[in-house]
């Protein structure tokens, strides 16, 4: 009575904090030990399915694709089956997604260092190295707190720090960015949550 394992349900091609990611859930009543083994095609070639290495017999359920895509501009799908023993269940498939403009954004993680009359802001992106290399910008706002009329500064490189003269200011101000990726379709994540600091607090 050893049938074949039920098939991976809600199989999805998803992008989250800059990574292409396949996930499913275990078909109903799938048997302890179960694992699964993916690949992905490309639509330059479609019907070669290729191999993903480090997710061959794995026991969890998603499989990050980002680095193993041969083209981030191109649409790919993954598929994935349930393997059981000897037995497997059939491939089930993705839908298509191309990185280039699918994937989502995360806000950066703000390192703010105060010195003097300065504030030194540092953004940081849990990128994946493969994908290091794009235009990842950012764009910050600095407020008093309390206040709505915040001061923007937009299109500011990942790589870069930004330095505010914080000579005029005095008080709680706050600061919070998000990232943005320059390309074809502009867009970005939400803002982080602010970072607040005392300028020029005499005392």
């Amino acid at each position: 009575g050893h049938g074949h394992p039920p098939a991976p349900q809600n199989v999805t091609l998803l992008s989250q904090d800059f990574d292409m990611i396949l996930t499913w859930t275990p078909g109903e009543g799938s048997p302890a030990g179960v694992t699964y083994t993916v690949r992905y095609e490309s639509q330059e070639r479609v019907t070669k399915w290729i191999k993903v290495p480090h997710c061959k017999n794995i026991v969890r359920t998603s499989c990050n694709l980002t680095c193993v895509l041969p083209n981030l501009f191109l649409k790919v799908r993954a598929r994935v089956k349930a393997v059981s023993g000897q037995l497997h269940s059939p491939w089930v498939e993705s839908q298509f997604k191309e990185y280039h403009l699918d994937v989502e954004l995360a806000p950066p993680v703000l390192k703010v260092n105060v010195k003097e009359n300065l504030i030194h802001v540092n953004a940081s992106f849990p990128l994946a190295t493969c994908v290091e290399s794009f235009s990842w910008m950012y764009d910050l706002n600095l407020w008093e707190a309390g206040s709505e009329d915040k001061k923007q500064y937009e299109g500011i490189f990942r790589k870069n720090s930004w330095t505010i003269d914080t000579t005029a200011l005095r008080g709680n101000y706050c600061l919070s960015a998000r990232s943005s990726l320059q390309s074809i379709d502009f867009k970005h994540s939400k803002f982080s949550h602010p970072v607040c600091v005392l300028l020029n607090h005499k005392g």
